[in-house]
């Protein structure tokens, strides 16, 4: 393995390992308020146009590493907007 193969599978293993390890933790401490949904939404849609703009589409790096991100940053978003839904709301005095 290359140098410039090792930095494509360096980021496929730590980013979705990263967000990984983070929706684990929401969901264990079910501490959705302390994390912000339009972020994480946005972090979905930069990882799709990455995908999108480099263009290596069959390779298990970008698959893993844009795709799979996504799909997590999108279940961090899914999570949350369902852990403020389901949070009782509290009545006006």
């Amino acid at each position: 393995m290359n140098l410039p193969q090792l930095f494509g599978v360096l980021p496929a293993i730590i980013f979705p390992s990263a967000t990984l390890l983070f929706l684990v933790r929401l969901v264990q401490q079910g501490a959705a308020a302390a994390a912000n949904a339009t972020t994480w939404l946005l972090f979905g849609i930069a990882n799709l146009a990455l995908y999108a703009y480099a263009e290596r589409y069959t390779e298990w790096q970008a698959i893993v590493g844009l795709l799979g991100t996504a799909a997590l940053d999108f279940a961090i978003v899914a999570f949350i907007c369902l852990a403020r839904w389901r949070k009782p709301r509290a009545k006006a005095a």
